[in-house]
């Protein structure tokens, strides 16, 4: 794959063949390498119609559906531009919730035990059905809809929750209309439930904090306790991903769209596929913030009997997401359907859509490690590329199968709490299929996307133990 370091941290695909637009990379040359075979996603992603600035790649690319992982990718909607259901993925809405504790870690030393087995005991886990609120057909209609807000106002959190929540805790335009039964079926069990693979339930210390008063207005100081969510919308989620990539392939010859991969199955934004996926989309995304929102309610019950503790949401983010927003583009103010798979938005101090107690400070830009290793909470910078996008995590470079086959669970296991990490898994195979080696280095991606400019780094949380899903 031909490509350009036009400066540190920043690599350009030409233009060549169907390409409407170039590809970026933000990476580094260690990274990029570990991603040469997601590059031809990234080309596949810029012959997208009406696709404006480039096709982008975060720097913990890895291979995606259709997108890769860390992609970003903006269409012009008032032009044609398409919506991807491939530039979302299935698990619609995964994102990132981090809370924190009004205790620092040598309060919560004597009971940290005892807290990962409460936490262990109440949190769902695994592939199938189980989750804190069993719902019936009528909650969930109201939950696609309202999302967080209707949890908050049937007693499951503060109105805090809502206001440190991207979007106030839900999507506007969801349209619960769009979502079939059957995927209202798998979506009945699952709310509050972390699901499997990547997912957790994190209990961390701030080991370092760069930038002390935007650190101070996220509610964050050195040493404090705070417990990182990982999930999104579980099954539901990957249902409405599905149907729609089906129907969007039926549909793309009626509008002269041809791709190089099935799997960019599109349609336009304004088309009556692209208005259907969308509010189901957006349905997928208040089911993902309120799934969130009952697992951190379950976390507070334990740490409030465990540790005598409160815990206070600092920030919920999606990085599965494809969004409406206005940017200037060729010195013009755009509608763009910005797509945001394995990507986090990471919006400036003074834009308009943050809370106002953080308007000034930027957004919280979450971006979780993998076991063992750190995460980190950045913030959001003026000027910050891709449409004020940027990493997700470390990014895996390893399939499950492989990382599986380096490391039992029991032996992983050992081996964090050696480290003094608690582990509360769900299975030993589910566990070694997250062993840190099967990423990249998430220092190196922070150090990558600070070194782009994507944003600039707040804190540094370290493990103290996490439940598994």
């Amino acid at each position: 794959m031909e490509y350009v370091e036009e400066r540190p941290y920043h690599f350009r695909i030409p233009r060549r063949g169907d390409m409407r637009v170039p590809g970026v990379v933000f990476a580094s040359p260690a990274l990029l390498r570990d991603a040469e075979k997601s590059l031809e996603q990234v080309v596949n992603v810029a012959t997208l119609p009406g696709i404006v600035g480039a096709s982008y790649a975060m720097p913990d690319i890895h291979w995606g559906y259709g997108f890769p992982i860390g992609g970003v990718a903006a269409t012009n909607v008032d032009e044609g531009g398409v919506v991807s259901p491939g530039g979302v993925g299935f698990d619609i809405s995964c994102g990132v919730r981090l809370l924190a504790a009004d205790c620092d870690g040598r309060a919560l030393e004597p009971v940290l035990p005892a807290l990962m087995d409460g936490l262990g005991q109440v949190i769902p886990r695994g592939a199938g059905p189980g989750g804190v609120w069993r719902l019936s057909n009528r909650e969930l209609e109201l939950v696609l809809r309202g999302g967080s807000r209707y949890a908050v106002a049937e007693g499951h959190g503060e109105e805090r929750d809502l206001w440190r929540c991207e979007d106030g805790g839900a999507v506007a335009d969801a349209d619960a209309d769009r979502v079939d039964a059957r995927a209202r079926e798998r979506g009945l069990g699952q709310v509050g439930s972390l699901g499997s693979g990547n997912h957790f339930l994190e209990v961390q210390r701030v080991a370092e904090v760069y930038d002390e008063p935007v650190a101070g207005a996220f509610g964050l100081a050195r040493d404090q306790v705070c417990v990182m969510i990982h999930c999104g919308s579980r099954g539901l989620g990957h249902q409405i991903c599905s149907d729609h990539v089906r129907a969007m392939d039926r549909a793309m010859a009626r509008y002269g769209i041809g791709v190089p991969d099935r799997q960019l199955a599109c349609t336009p934004v304004d088309s009556p596929e692209g208005r259907a996926y969308l509010g189901a989309m957006a349905a997928a995304a208040n089911y993902g913030r309120a799934n969130r929102q009952l697992l951190a309610q379950a976390a507070r019950r334990v740490f409030r009997r465990e540790a005598g503790a409160r815990l206070t949401l600092v920030y919920d983010v999606s990085h599965n997401l494809a969004k409406v927003e206005t940017h200037r583009v060729d010195g013009e103010q755009r509608r763009l359907c910005v797509h945001r798979k394995g990507a986090t938005r990471a919006f400036p101090p003074g834009h308009p859509e943050l809370p106002k107690d953080l308007r000034a400070a930027g957004q919280p830009v979450l971006i979780p490690g993998t076991m063992g290793t750190a995460s980190y909470v950045l913030t959001g910078v003026p000027g910050g590329d891709a449409f004020h996008s940027t990493c997700h995590g470390a990014g895996r470079v390893m399939s499950r199968h492989q990382a599986a086959r380096t490391i039992g669970g029991k032996q992983l296991r050992e081996r964090l709490e050696a480290d003094g990490i608690a582990v509360r898994p769900v299975s030993w195979r589910g566990l070694a299929e997250e062993t840190p080696e099967a990423y990249k280095d998430v220092d190196a991606v922070v150090e990558a996307s600070e070194g782009a400019g994507l944003c600039r780094k707040v804190a540094r949380l370290v493990p103290l133990g996490v439940v598994k899903g």
